[in-house]
């Protein structure tokens, strides 16, 4: 396993408990930070730490519970309960030397051997291109050489396990937003609000030993182009876009350094002969929707089960990995669409702003906003015509005045609607509103099954 963060040690604690040799290499040592995160871990991330018999300990790091996310946005004004993952209707967002440690210790106890400070270069390979293990050198010099039937990496967006096999990239975007974030003492925000105005978009959640998160982002090309750094331009931005927030931001004390940074976002090929990519490492996405810790996870239990299947015989290695690769798709590619196209920080049209707040005001409604967030309302339920219909013909519904969603609110509000063409007539004008995410819906597979999703009401 190259990488032991919140991948590459979920991937080890699962199969060493299953009784599988496990050898973790990291280049880093324990516990350490991960500067570049922005450590939220959404529900269905903590209902994974929770069957994993984590949470307790993660608990008692006296993290704060996160059980809202919000969004302000022109007349959008969310604050909504998070709907469950399984029973898990709470967040957190732990610092990473705090979260990763967790996970390398139960990967450890588990009976996974660690290697820190080892830097992994090379491949070992079979003349017919199989990957058989890996070379690499201590922070010392010294050069480790080590076989296995799989090598995973684990090892993050710049994966040097994905560069040496060739992994093809494919849904491919660039780097969309860049931000400056940082950490506050001081702060009172007990929750996850955000703010997108004037492709700007800024966000904050607590974590660790009092502190607040509080970050800004720009579109990739406008933060080139800004008149200066952090200090310059992180507060007369919240000036703009959260005014009320920038004051009490004035009144706190910056407890850490500036960060900055931004992704790519893509998919990889997630395996090959004797090797296989999780986490950043297979798949990346913009920081946005602050999914990377759930996803990394997801696919570490799914990963994990194929493993287990190809090494213990239960079916074919190839065959195991590929079914991996598919979950891993299936469950990942709506929330990517929907964070590619948050990120674009494009304006709103008005009849979907409008459509928007009265979301706010329907409880499903609302709590499925903050689950596009959290992973667990997918984009496809949410934006579904039956959803969409739910609160067009709802108390909200007579409140709205712009004509395309009167217009629609009569295709599906009579007897009439509840017909296969009116439906589909109204599942095309919901989605030609919706820009590139409702390109991707038009084509997209159902859902996966959500965990205990609520119930309509």
């Amino acid at each position: 396993m190259v990488g032991a963060r919140c991948a590459g040690s979920p991937t080890a604690m699962l199969l060493a408990r299953r009784g599988h040799r496990v050898l973790l290499l990291d280049r880093a040592t324990f516990p350490s930070d991960s500067p570049l995160s922005t450590h939220l871990v959404h529900p269905p991330a903590i209902m994974r730490l929770a069957r994993w018999g984590l949470l307790d300990e993660l608990r008692a790091t006296g993290c704060p519970p996160i059980h809202e996310y919000g969004l302000e946005c022109g007349p959008v004004d969310l604050m909504a309960p998070l709907p469950p993952a399984g029973d898990v209707d709470v967040a957190y967002a732990p610092r990473r030397r705090v979260l990763d440690d967790i996970l390398v210790r139960a990967a450890v106890a588990a009976g996974a051997e660690l290697r820190e400070g080892v830097s992994v270069q090379e491949l070992l390979t079979e003349p017919d291109g199989t990957v058989v293990g890996v070379r690499g050198r201590t922070k010392e010099g010294t050069v480790v050489e080590e076989r296995a039937t799989v090598v995973v990496g684990a090892d993050g967006t710049r994966s040097r396990v994905a560069q040496l096999v060739g992994a093809t990239e494919y849904h491919t975007r660039p780097p969309l937003l860049t931000s400056y974030w940082s950490y506050f003492a001081g702060l009172a925000v007990k929750d996850v609000p955000t703010f997108r105005a004037n492709h700007k978009y800024a966000f904050a959640w607590p974590t660790n030993d009092n502190l607040v998160l509080v970050g800004m982002a720009w579109r990739t090309a406008d933060f080139r182009r800004l008149p200066g750094g952090a200090d310059e331009v992180f507060l007369p931005a919240f000036d703009e876009i959260a005014p009320a927030f920038a004051a009490r931001l004035r009144d706190a004390e910056r407890a850490e350094r500036w960060m900055s940074g931004s992704v790519p976002n893509f998919f990889r090929t997630a395996h090959g002969p004797g090797w296989a990519l999780v986490g950043d490492a297979g798949y990346s996405r913009d920081p946005c929707t602050a999914s990377g810790i759930t996803e990394a996870t997801r696919a570490a239990d799914f990963l994990a089960e194929a493993l287990h299947d190809g090494l213990s015989g239960a079916r074919p290695m190839a065959e195991a990995l590929a079914d991996y690769q598919r979950r891993r798709d299936a469950a990942s590619r709506p929330f990517y669409e929907y964070t590619c196209d948050f990120a674009s920080l494009d304006d709103y049209p008005a009849d979907v702003l409008q459509l928007l707040d009265a979301a706010t005001r329907s409880e499903w409604h609302a709590a499925g906003l903050s689950g596009l967030f959290a992973q667990t309302t997918y984009p496809q339920e949410f934006f579904s015509i039956d959803s969409m219909a739910r609160l067009l013909t709802g108390p909200q519904g007579a409140e709205l005045t712009h004509w395309r969603l009167r217009a629609l609110r009569a295709l599906v509000g009579g007897p009439a609607g509840r017909t296969r063409l009116a439906r589909g007539l109204g599942q095309r004008l919901v989605n030609g509103r919706l820009g590139p995410l409702g390109s991707y819906l038009a084509t997209a597979p159902p859902a996966p099954p959500v965990v205990n999703a609520p119930t309509p009401s």
